[in-house]
């Protein structure tokens, strides 16, 4: 997973912006338009994305309505349509800020630094009896230590940070294992089985981890 994903379909003002988040060490990926930037993001993942409205083809706006069906990633977006209506549609879509073009790079700065240290800062995800930190990567239930593989605790962490909402099975497939990898998505649905008999009170009646039939699942708050 990369830190930021640039959707911006002007070559030097999105590699100007690439080399200057680099220098801040934050890992980099950039797309031109709004139906490459959908595949990275399910290829890959990201952070964060900075995501420009006038895009050639899908729109800035199709793409945060798009990535809000799924997911709560913070979305930044950054437009020369300055208008009030423009500002409320990106920020009702789902957009965490809207800045608009022409920007200062130190305030650009500033608001990616804000996101993250808000959003990712904190190293603990807890969600009733179950507890993560994602630094040792250990899980708790009740504080007792639960012994996961890499992928199951990188499929809690996903499913935990996203509680409430229905993640499909393609979009986990492809964020835990990658869409080019040669595992099967049954490998999910038996990561799923594997999550529930560690974490669940009674893996045959889930209470956390809801199947949502023909779609995926979701973590439910118990």
């Amino acid at each position: 997973m990369v830190d930021i994903l640039i959707v911006e379909d002007n070559p030097e003002l999105a590699g100007l912006l690439c080399d200057f988040l680099r220098g801040e060490n934050y890992t980099v990926s950039v797309a031109d338009s709004g139906e490459k930037a959908l595949k990275l993001y399910e290829q890959y993942g990201a952070k964060l994305i900075v995501l420009d409205v006038m895009l050639p083809g899908m729109d800035g706006f199709a793409v945060c309505r798009k990535i809000r069906e799924e997911s709560n990633t913070p979305i930044l977006i950054v437009s020369a349509k300055t208008g009030k209506e423009d500002k409320l549609s990106g920020l009702t879509l789902g957009a965490d800020d809207y800045i608009e073009k022409p920007y200062d790079i130190d305030i650009m700065l500033a608001k990616i630094a804000g996101i993250f240290k808000r959003r990712y800062a904190v190293d603990e995800l807890s969600c009733g009896d179950i507890t993560i930190n994602r630094l040792s990567r250990t899980v708790c239930k009740n504080g007792t230590p639960i012994e996961m593989t890499t992928k199951e605790f990188d499929l809690l962490v996903l499913l935990m940070e996203n509680k409430g909402k229905t993640l499909t099975k393609e979009y986990l497939f492809n964020r835990i294992w990658g869409s080019d990898s040669f595992s099967e998505q049954q490998t999910l649905t038996v990561h799923v089985k594997w999550l529930r008999q560690k974490i669940e009170d009674d893996p045959k009646k889930p209470r956390k981890i809801q199947t949502v039939w023909g779609v995926g699942y979701q973590y439910e708050s118990v």
